[in-house]
């Protein structure tokens, strides 16, 4: 047997049974890797913006044998934390050489990219954490989720305001019917924080530490400008998900969480101009959730760039609406939460307030961590919980592109008043990306 066999074999034998519960139920087992005492040898692959942080909790949760970014200033800025770390300017080449000796990555790429990174890793026996959204696609986040079931890695993403006491007790209250019937559920945020609804700015040349066909990935072809990167790659459908695909993996997991957010049946956004090459500088999404065994059908409406509900749904509550929160009303009581996590909460009126289970979180990085030396699956795992809430936030997307109502088959992800939505939902990929094509691909 070889040592890469060998290694691999180890890791996935040495696994232990456990499950991660949050609040009423739990995610299934998948199998462990590392033994608890073994260091995890650990790759980050996007190092600027959240991959500072990222690439910071996996150097401090194991070794850090290599590391990955397109901009080589970066790369190397960065690097000056890991000794010993080989560095790279493109994934596939990491994976190539250094596959056989990397338990697990972070990915903290534009969103454009998640997908197709976490979907080799995984076909890998990689361990993946990856930044929100993990996917840019709905269909990319379904399949996500199937690769990590099947190989039996430990996955997560980096919502981490899932790891909170107070949201995870927010969410134990919702299941427990402290608010009685919910029927209706508003987040809004002041996002975008950057340029949309506009044309890029001139195309230049790439600068010379930035490979531009690396940045590319999966995109289509496309000049270099400044309206791209650094940084404001958000707003552009190409690469990012817009202001919902940024904000909503926070700001909508505590009511994803306590009332199963899942499989909406309609989805229909009204938004400003929209030039379908950036994102609309504001929009208002109406999502359907039908009923399910424990509660009503609910619907749900996010707003962003400076849209949002009626202030009348806040009366009683004593709290101003201010520039991102959310309201969950019910037919006995409402519950409002003003930052992005949602685990600061009031409910109003005063009514009695249950005792609720939960379980508290050691830290959500730590979560992924713990889950690969055999401890209990992140709640944030890419099958049971991130792919999901995931597939829904870019539902929304999928309506603002349409401009039209969508009606939506959640078990086949179709469209099925709209035959002309299906590269949205099922994107393809540029032939020398292959495998990913192969990977993440729904047959219809």
């Amino acid at each position: 047997m070889t040592q890469k066999n060998n290694r691999r074999d180890f890791l996935k034998s040495t696994a232990t049974a456990g499950v991660g519960f949050w609040v009423a139920g739990g995610v299934s087992s998948r199998a462990r890797a590392n033994s608890p005492n073994e260091k995890i040898n650990f790759a980050s692959i996007g190092l600027g913006g959240a991959g500072r942080h990222d690439s910071a909790n996996a150097g401090k949760s194991g070794n850090m044998v290599a590391i990955c970014d397109v901009d080589s200033g970066t790369l190397d800025r960065i690097g000056q934390q890991f000794n010993g770390a080989k560095k790279y300017t493109h994934y596939r080449q990491m994976f190539e050489e250094m596959g056989d000796k990397i338990d697990a990555i972070t990915i903290s790429t534009p969103d454009h990219m998640h997908a197709p990174i976490a979907a080799q890793a995984m076909s890998m026996g990689i361990h993946t954490f990856c930044q929100k959204p993990i996917s840019h696609s709905i269909g990319e986040a379904r399949r996500l989720g199937e690769i990590a079931k099947a190989n039996k890695v430990m996955t997560q993403m980096g919502n981490q305001g899932t790891a909170e006491n107070g949201l995870r007790e927010g969410a134990a209250l919702l299941r427990a019917g402290v608010l009685g019937a919910v029927k209706e559920v508003h987040v809004w945020s002041d996002r975008p924080g950057w340029p949309q609804g506009g044309d890029p700015t001139p195309a230049k040349e790439p600068p010379a530490h930035l490979d531009w066909e690396a940045w590319l990935g999966v995109a289509p072809k496309r000049d270099f400008c400044e309206s791209y990167h650094p940084g404001v790659w958000r707003g552009w459908w190409d690469f990012g998900t817009g202001a919902l695909g940024d904000m909503a993996c926070h700001a909508v997991n505590m009511p994803f969480m306590g009332l199963d957010l899942r499989n909406p049946t309609s989805v229909e956004a009204t938004t400003s101009p929209n030039n379908k090459n950036s994102y609309p500088k504001s929009s208002t999404i109406k999502f359907a959730f039908p009923a399910n065994d424990w509660r009503p059908a609910i619907e749900f409406t996010w707003s962003d760039g400076g849209k949002k509900p009626d202030p009348k749904i806040m009366e009683g509550s004593g709290k101003s609406m201010g520039g991102s929160g959310g309201v969950i009303i019910g037919d006995k009581a409402s519950l409002c939460f003003g930052n992005e996590h949602g685990a600061n909460y009031t409910i109003w009126p005063d009514v009695p307030k249950p005792q609720v289970e939960y379980t508290r979180s050691p830290g959500h990085f730590t979560e992924f961590v713990n889950a690969i030396k055999g401890g209990p699956v992140p709640v944030s795992n890419f099958p049971d919980y991130a792919g999901p809430l995931t597939e829904t936030i870019l539902l929304g997307n999928l309506a603002v592109w349409a401009g039209s109502k969508v009606e939506w088959d959640p078990v086949k992800l179709l469209a099925t008043n709209n035959k002309d939505l299906e590269p949205i939902i099922n994107n393809a990929y540029p032939k020398d990306y292959g495998i990913a094509q192969k990977l993440l691909h729904i047959n219809r």
